[in-house]
C-alpha cells in the first residue's frame, strides 16, 4: 500500500506505526506541511494519513496550509473514498473538512488517561478486539465540538465527547495517542505549545512525570497500537 503521511510537527510522525509499516512493505510519503512542503497528487496514493501538530484547527490565517489540507482530505475522503488514519490535529481535521466544528476544550487533557469505547466502537472494525477501557496518552487543549453529518463516534471520555470517530467505511480517527515511544514525551515537550500545557499540568517535573507514566503504561500501550493498525489494514484491504 501506498501511503501519503501529512505531518505538522517533525517530531510528531507516525510512532511505533512506523516500524509495523516497514516490515509490512508498505511505503510511506512524507509532507512536511509546517516546513512548507506541498503534498503531491493523491492519484498516486491508496491512503492518506494526518497526524498531529501544535496548531488548532481553525488558525488558517496563521498556518494557510491548514485550508488545503482541509481540502485534500475532503477530496480523499468523500470524492474518492480513500482509507483515512488521523490522530489528534489528524482527527479534528478530519471533522472539520467533512463539515464538523471543533474549538477550545472546556478542560484540556494531558497524561496518561482512559477513554471508554460508545456502543458504535464496540461494533467498529477499528476497535475489533481491542478492551474497554483503552488506556492512552492525551495531550491536548481542543477537540471536536459538532460531529459532521455521517459520523459516528467510536470512543469517548468525561472531558472529551468525542475521542475517536469514523466516517463511511474507510475513514477513522483518534483525539489520543497510542502512537507512543521511549522519546516521544522529551521530543513533543520541546515544542512550546506542548510544554505550555505540560507544564499546566504536572508543574516544573511535568517532562519526567509523563515520561515514566508513559514508559510504565508501554504494554498497553503497543498492544493497542499493533490491534488498531491491524484493523485499520483490514478496512483499507476491504476498499481493495
Amino acid at each position: 500500500m501506498r501511503i501519503l503521511v501529512l505531518q505538522h510537527a517533525r517530531v510528531e510522525h507516525p510512532g511505533i506505526f512506523r516500524s509495523w509499516l516497514e516490515e509490512d512493505k508498505h511505503s510511506c510519503f512524507t509532507v512536511e506541511l509546517d516546513e512548507g512542503e506541498s503534498p503531491p497528487d493523491l492519484d498516486d496514493f491508496d491512503a492518506l494519513w494526518s497526524l498531529g501538530g501544535p496548531m488548532d484547527v481553525w488558525e488558517d490565517d496563521k498556518h494557510p496550509w491548514l485550508r488545503k489540507e482541509k481540502r485534500l482530505i475532503y477530496e480523499s475522503v468523500v470524492q474518492l473514498g480513500m482509507p483515512f488514519f488521523g490522530l489528534c490535529l489528524g482527527h479534528q481535521l478530519l471533522a472539520e473538512a467533512l463539515g464538523g466544528q471543533c474549538q477550545k476544550a472546556a478542560a484540556p487533557e494531558v497524561g496518561v488517561m482512559d477513554v471508554h469505547l460508545t456502543e458504535a466502537g464496540n461494533q467498529s472494525v477499528f476497535f475489533d478486539g481491542i478492551n474497554d477501557p483503552i488506556t492512552c496518552l492525551q495531550w491536548h487543549g481542543a477537540e471536536v465540538s459538532r460531529m459532521p453529518d455521517g459520523g459516528t463516534v467510536l470512543a469517548t471520555s468525561d472531558d472529551c465527547a468525542v475521542q475517536a470517530m469514523s466516517w463511511g467505511p474507510y475513514a477513522f480517527s483518534a483525539q489520543f495517542h497510542v502512537e507512543v515511544e521511549p522519546d516521544t514525551v522529551k521530543n513533543w515537550a520541546a515544542i512550546p505549545e506542548y510544554a505550555k500545557a505540560l507544564h499546566m499540568e504536572f508543574g516544573k517535573n511535568g517532562v519526567s512525570e509523563l515520561d515514566q507514566a508513559c514508559a510504565n503504561s508501554t504494554g498497553q500501550f503497543n498492544k493497542v497500537a499493533k490491534r488498531i493498525y491491524i484493523n485499520w489494514l483490514r478496512a483499507a484491504a476491504a476498499r481493495k
